[in-house]
């Protein structure tokens, strides 16, 4: 499992203990306290100090016409915990947490709690692993699209609203989203969107709700798509 992780997401820790631990979700040490006494809340709790030091770093430095309330504006909408959760889904880091069966069950998976206290949590890992430097380049990789976006759109906005302004900007139609799936159960659902425009995908997300999965798909459309 963890071999290909470290592949899945470019990384090559030389423990990978701390690695391990960095997926043990709470409700896992619940049901398993003998083979894993250790959670990973307190590796999350640094990983969510290092994200933001790292994310303040960036801004402070690549922005300097930007006012402290930019500054903390736009680090809030990258560290949050909804973007997290989307990062997470394209690095597949649900299919490698360690979860309780009634936790797994119910969906835990896919919550968006789960997904982003993982990455921040394999954040804290990689930086007790390997050092800040290690760090502030995995940082770099998962947000390096939306860094670019600043020098072109200041303060990052919601997905959706930046694509249809992009997408106006060019002289195009607004896009048109569409859910073509939904499972799970009616506590524990997981909707699949699509973003099209001239009945062409332009990006595909998933999300715990509508909302939620068509900004994945408008994010998918920003990362991946030239407009």
């Amino acid at each position: 499992m963890l071999p290909t992780l470290q592949t899945l997401i470019g990384l090559k820790f030389r423990d990978e203990s701390i690695l391990l631990e960095s997926l043990v979700h709470s409700s896992y040490v619940n049901e398993h306290p003998d083979q894993t006494p250790i959670s990973n809340e307190r590796l999350e709790f640094l990983g969510d100090a290092v994200l933001d030091f790292l994310v303040a770093a960036h801004l402070h430095d690549a922005y300097p016409e930007m006012s402290e309330g930019d500054l903390t504006a736009s680090r809030a909408v990258l560290v949050s915990g909804d973007n997290l959760a989307v990062i997470a889904r394209k690095l597949n880091l649900g299919n490698y947490i360690l979860l309780g069966q009634g936790e797994s069950a119910n969906g835990g998976r896919n919550r968006n709690s789960t997904l982003a206290g993982a990455l921040e949590a394999l954040i804290g890992a990689l930086y007790i692993d390997s050092g800040l430097d290690a760090a502030h380049s995995f940082v770099n990789s998962i947000l390096g699209t939306q860094f670019k976006e600043f020098s072109v759109n200041g303060i990052p906005k919601d997905p959706k609203s930046l694509l249809q302004e992009i997408m106006q900007s060019r002289g195009h139609g607004l896009p048109l989203y569409r859910i073509i799936e939904e499972d799970g159960k009616p506590h524990a659902k997981r909707f699949t969107s699509i973003v099209l425009f001239d009945d062409k995908v332009l990006g595909t997300g998933i999300g715990n709700n509508k909302s939620e999965a068509e900004r994945a798909a408008a994010l998918d459309a920003l990362d991946n798509t030239p407009l």
